[in-house]
């Protein structure tokens, strides 16, 4: 009887490299973790998504998550680009209460240094408001988002957004049209 023929099985973990992943400029040129990769071209695009506080150590911001994307390849380190953050959804329903109103405000801007940039706001009155006034509040947000747009550059819009310094000054011009209890930007997306 014939032996039958062994087929050698090839490990392709032998055949991969493990590269750095690094968040951009602005955000500290942090290492944020490792992958492997047969070849660094198949690292672009690569998305990771990463808390604030595992970036900075401020457990105070571990609800916000970061989301980056591999734009080039230099030796073994990965270089990221910011796409976009969002903050987790247990927080945002830990903030809303029976009694109060919840004003959603998704706008795109354009920054000065010509980037679109999608922002989706949350607004939290202190008691139920009528819808008019809710209405009223959301074209007060977005107007004032665009107007703050315009002179302010991408790598400010990203910061003030991100640390919640944004919603701070909108939440200041809110409260004079109805109380209101919180204003965060829950989600931002880089377009162009």
């Amino acid at each position: 009887m014939a032996k039958a023929k062994r087929r050698r099985v090839r490990d392709t973990w032998k055949e991969k490299s493990w590269y750095t992943i690094k968040t951009p400029t602005e955000f500290g040129d942090n290492d944020i973790g490792e992958t492997p990769s047969r070849d660094s071209d198949f690292l672009i695009g690569r998305r990771v998504e990463v808390t604030m506080r595992e970036l900075t150590g401020d457990f105070s911001k571990q609800y916000v998550k970061l989301k980056f994307e591999v734009n080039n390849v230099a030796g073994d380190t990965a270089n990221t680009k910011f796409i976009g953050h969002k903050l987790t959804t247990d927080y945002v329903r830990s903030m809303i209460r029976r009694g109060s109103s919840r004003i959603d405000a998704p706008v795109t801007i354009t920054t000065k240094d010509d980037v679109k940039i999608k922002l989706h706001i949350l607004a939290i009155t202190v008691r139920r408001a009528k819808s008019s006034q809710q209405r009223f509040m959301r074209e007060s947000i977005i107007k004032q988002i665009q107007a703050a747009s315009k002179n302010r550059t991408y790598e400010d819009i990203i910061e003030s957004s991100v640390n919640g310094r944004l919603g701070s000054e909108i939440y200041h011009n809110i409260k004079k049209i109805y109380p209101v209890k919180r204003v965060e930007i829950i989600k931002s997306k880089i377009l162009s």
